[in-house]
């Protein structure tokens, strides 16, 4: 039975990584009324600016994750990369937590995340385990084809397309699995939030756009130019996704558009994604509000988009570190319909997303137009070269 009464502050909530993800979490969690304890390695990280308390220490100290679970009524995290056993013990013992951390588990091994979605019979590329690459190995596929690290990989990192078997050198050196290269028309992704009772509230589909340097998701803009025969399929795959792996909580299910019109589940975040931060200026509720709302038991928000919208994340500039150096703000605040995130990351480094700036606008093609505007003016560089 859900809640009726709740005292000031509502809820204590534990949020595990103190990077902008958590920082626009704890945003809405404040605004709303709950009290916000953050852990995090780093001291005065990003999250701990709108937080109540941060605890300092790593995510894989199992010391440290038990003491901020003493102080919260439930648990959620920001960032994958956490000491999962630990917080399934906590579970065991009556500690609530979402997503999951069998969820979690699953998600931190990427062959697995493909197995149980393969299982139920979700659609994805064709993959294969593969502990030891060889040239051998190589030398029988049809190639290209992916390499993903089964763990460890973020923005990017632990991905390797492979093209030909001269590129055996550039292979992972670590257990990975390979996946058939899809030649896609666009790249997809769906925010899904699932409550505790299984009640679904789907966000638009967006189409993401990605920077080739550094594989980091550039641009995102809604709603994508798809057939609403496309976009249906889509949300009906990525809800398809979430059920199956029994989530609860708010996820970021990216997706190929083959040239053929097939919808393809390439990976999926069991936390806010930068898919969604759109969804802040955009829609009727945005992520990280429909995140607290899940894990404390509150009914899910519309996921109405209200205006058309686009997104560019803000990266450090290559060739600089330290203290951040922002160029161009006040002429890109001129532009109008644009919102500026900074996380409040005290170091910049190349390629670091440091914010993301949003225009809504009467259509996304202006919206994009204005980004194009953005990326030429504001540049994020440091007080140091590298």
């Amino acid at each position: 039975m859900a809640q009726k009464n709740f005292p000031y502050p509502l809820l204590r909530i534990g949020i595990i990584g103190g990077g902008q993800l958590g920082k626009m979490t704890a945003q809405v969690a404040k605004r709303m009324g709950f009290y916000v304890t953050v852990l995090d390695s780093t001291e005065n990280c990003p999250t701990a600016h709108v937080s109540d308390v941060q605890i300092v220490g790593d995510l894989y100290d199992a010391e440290k994750i038990r003491e901020i679970a003493k102080v919260s009524d439930v648990l959620t995290f920001e960032v994958e990369h956490i000491d999962v056993e630990t917080l399934k013990q906590l579970e065991q013992e009556g500690h609530t937590i979402y997503p999951s951390p069998d969820l979690l588990e699953i998600i931190q091994d990427k062959l697995k995340q493909k197995q149980v979605l393969a299982q139920h019979g979700v659609p994805i590329p064709q993959f294969e385990q593969v502990d030891h690459l060889t040239k051998d190995y190589l030398a029988n596929q049809s190639l290209p084809l992916v390499q993903k690290a089964r763990k460890g990989g973020y923005d990017g990192k632990g991905v390797m397309v492979l093209k030909d078997v001269q590129d055996y050198d550039k292979a992972l050196k670590t257990p990975s699995m390979v996946e058939e290269y899809i030649e896609f028309e666009k790249e997809l992704a769906i925010m899904v939030a699932r409550g505790i009772t299984g009640e679904i509230a789907c966000y638009p589909v967006v189409e993401m756009v990605f920077d080739e340097k550094t594989n980091i998701c550039d641009i995102v803009a809604a709603p994508a130019k798809i057939s609403e025969d496309i976009a249906e399929h889509a949300k009906k795959v990525a809800i398809h996704a979430i059920e199956a792996l029994n989530g609860v909580g708010i996820f970021g299910v990216e997706m190929f558009l083959t040239k053929d019109g097939q919808v393809l589940v390439n990976e999926i975040a069991p936390r806010p994604h930068n898919s969604g931060h759109y969804t802040i200026e955009a829609c009727e509720t945005c992520q990280f509000e429909q995140l607290v709302r899940v894990v404390t038991g509150l009914p899910l928000g519309s996921t109405h988009l209200c205006t058309p919208v686009a997104m560019m994340n803000l990266l450090g500039e290559a060739g600089y570190t330290g203290q951040p150096i922002i160029e161009g703000l006040a002429e890109t605040l001129a532009i109008k319909g644009l919102a500026f995130h900074l996380y409040g990351k005290s170091t910049t480094k190349p390629f670091r997303k440091m914010g993301h700036v949003t225009v809504v606008d009467e259509n996304v093609d202006q919206a994009l137009n204005k980004l194009q505007q953005v990326e030429h003016i504001l540049k994020i560089k440091g007080m140091e070269t590298v």
